[in-house]
């Protein structure tokens, strides 16, 4: 390895360069997979009637304000 400044100033740029990308690359990854079994899980099936209906975030609600 070389002592000199400007070689190590670059060799450290270029690390931060590629971590960076690659912090970048992992969160697009992950928002991919985490967006869907959430929006499937949020979907319920549609009623016939327009009226009111208990769905689980209704009940979860009457647990919690007892």
């Amino acid at each position: 390895m070389s002592n000199n400044p400007d070689t190590k100033a670059a060799n450290r740029r270029q690390f931060f360069k590629v971590a960076g990308l690659g912090a970048v690359a992992a969160g697009a990854a992950g928002a991919g997979t985490i967006a869907a079994p959430a929006a499937a899980k949020a979907a319920e099936p549609a009623l016939e009637s327009a009226g009111y209906s208990e769905t689980a975030h209704v009940k979860t609600y009457y647990a919690l304000a007892k």
